[in-house]
């Protein structure tokens, strides 16, 4: 917050302090908001919350109240005897009124095809990210705000994907195990484990939540063919929403069945989910999408027509040339992606004409965007 702003003038109605700025701007904060976030009322240490708003009734309310010294407010409740201080630039980054008074603007990056002619953007130095919290920031900047990256130069030894990864967290286990070997083998149980080519897709539909990011490693690629695929899943919905606005609600709102069936742990998944969800701010949160593990459809009757035309048209979009990008991965390379937003699909090779190999890790979204938060020293 700026030095200069500052509280002018306090009141209060039945239910909120009222507070009007130096920069003009007005702010309500409810009675219960604030006891409720008594800064006093959190643990030193532990930096959690021990107060229980069950301890005070809904009418509670300030005694007095004032600005001291430092221009701050003072409050003490009719209840309990409890005193609280709000410093005025906790209120101001908190002020839930001037949140709701901003139109929200979404931090990601969304890309298509042009990306091709800069992909410099998107491409890191192992070296860099390992030697310094900038480089590390960068990276995490990268994979959170555009959903992807490259990193290049990376150790080519088997399992040294660890090294990188454990600078920002630790990895997401599956029954993939960790990392999994992304190489043509024998009678296998996925088909990325083969040498044909993939359609563009997202990993593990069929867990309720599907890995966050997903970090494949490259340590050996002189196989002909190969490339491989991207696509911006934001990307192509924003397109299908301000395009096609009716078969963008029917994915919204329509859930799709997802299965699994793994002879190798006796397992099988299901999991039902809409291929497109929003988070708390209606942006972009997940697509969901992998044609290899579509169940079979069954949604309400009347849906059924509605779904298959939008379900063709994303189809369709999701491997249409305007939003992919292509690139060969070469040995040292860390292709590092959002699980849950950006596709990703490879062209056949021929595995008799030299070795591919990749290892593959998983971690939550979790990680990255806290690991990012702390590196910026986020106040949230």
């Amino acid at each position: 917050m700026s030095e200069n702003l500052s509280i002018k003038t306090i009141d209060k109605n039945n239910k909120s302090i009222l507070v009007d700025w130096s920069d003009g701007f007005k702010s309500k904060y409810n009675f219960l908001w604030l006891r409720d976030n008594c800064p006093s009322e959190v643990h030193p240490t532990a930096r959690e919350r021990t107060f229980n708003l069950l301890d005070v009734s809904e009418d509670i309310h300030p005694k007095n109240y004032s600005l001291n010294s430092e221009g701050n407010l003072e409050i003490e409740w009719s209840e309990g005897g409890h005193k609280s201080v709000y410093e005025r630039d906790w209120l101001r980054h908190n002020c839930y009124s001037l949140k709701h008074s901003r139109e929200y603007v979404s931090p990601y990056r969304i890309w298509d095809k042009s990306m091709q002619d800069t992909f410099t953007d998107i491409q890191i130095d192992y070296s860099e990210i390992i030697s310094s919290d900038d480089g590390l920031k960068k990276w995490l900047q990268q994979l959170h705000f555009f959903g992807i990256s490259i990193v290049k130069n990376a150790p080519t030894d088997v399992n040294s994907g660890f090294d990188i990864l454990k600078n920002i967290s630790h990895t997401r286990e599956t029954f993939f195990k960790t990392p999994f070997e992304v190489i043509d083998i024998p009678n296998p149980n996925n088909s990325a484990y083969t040498a044909a080519g993939l359609r563009n897709h997202i990993d593990l539909p069929y867990y309720e939540i599907a890995p966050g990011y997903q970090f494949l490693h490259c340590l050996i690629n002189n196989a002909t063919g190969g490339e491989s695929v991207a696509v911006d899943g934001f990307k192509v919905i924003d397109y299908l929403k301000n395009n096609h606005p009716n078969d963008y609600d029917v994915l919204l709102n329509t859930s799709v069945k997802f299965v699994n069936r793994d002879y190798t742990t006796n397992t099988i998944r299901v999991m039902h989910k809409p291929i497109i969800t929003l988070d708390h701010n209606n942006d972009y949160n997940d697509i969901r999408f992998s044609v290899a593990y579509m169940g079979v459809m069954d949604c309400h009757p009347d849906q059924m027509d509605h779904f298959y035309s939008a379900y063709r048209k994303l189809l369709s979009l999701l491997h249409d040339q305007r939003f992919e990008i292509n690139f060969r991965m070469q040995a040292g390379d860390i292709f590092s992606f959002n699980n849950r937003r950006v596709l990703h699909g490879r062209k056949e090779y021929d595995a008799n004409s030299g070795e591919r190999h990749l290892q593959g890790y998983y971690m939550d979204r979790d990680e990255i965007l806290g690991r990012l938060n702390y590196i910026e020293n986020l106040n949230p």
